[in-house]
């Protein structure tokens, strides 16, 4: 099965990043070679879309663990949404992304996004007061 990247234009200091088919020991590396960039840039928050996701193994999750600590040393976030039921087995298994950061659809995933930027907005104006 292949795998597919589709990188969507970033929005507001985040971006979305969907993925499809199986993300292996044969694919992660390509995904990691794409998210180098993304990963480097001014990027806040980034959305996995797993809509298309039939099969993730532990070099997957390696990725995504990755993407997760270059994003949060600076503040940022990492979430996934629409994870198939496999794959969401796999996350509950490991641990690897809390429950918290699991959406049902991306349009779930950017309203979080926008409630947490939204906070954090609003308690910088406090702290201006």
């Amino acid at each position: 099965m292949n795998f597919t990247i589709r990188i969507d234009p970033p929005s507001g200091g985040s971006q979305r990043v969907a993925l499809g088919g199986r993300l292996d020991t044969h694919t992660y590396g390509e995904l990691d070679r794409q998210l180098a960039p993304l990963l480097a840039a001014d990027t806040s928050s980034l959305v996995f879309d797993l809509a298309q996701l039939d099969y993730i193994s532990s070099a997957g999750i390696r990725s995504i663990l990755l993407a997760r600590k270059a994003l949060a040393a600076r503040g940022g976030k990492v979430v996934v949404a629409n994870p198939q039921p496999q794959i969401q087995k796999v996350f509950d298994v490991v641990k690897a992304v809390p429950l918290s950061e699991i959406f049902t659809s991306v349009a779930e995933a950017d309203a979080y996004l926008d409630l947490m930027q939204r906070r954090v907005l609003e308690g910088s104006r406090e702290d201006d007061d």
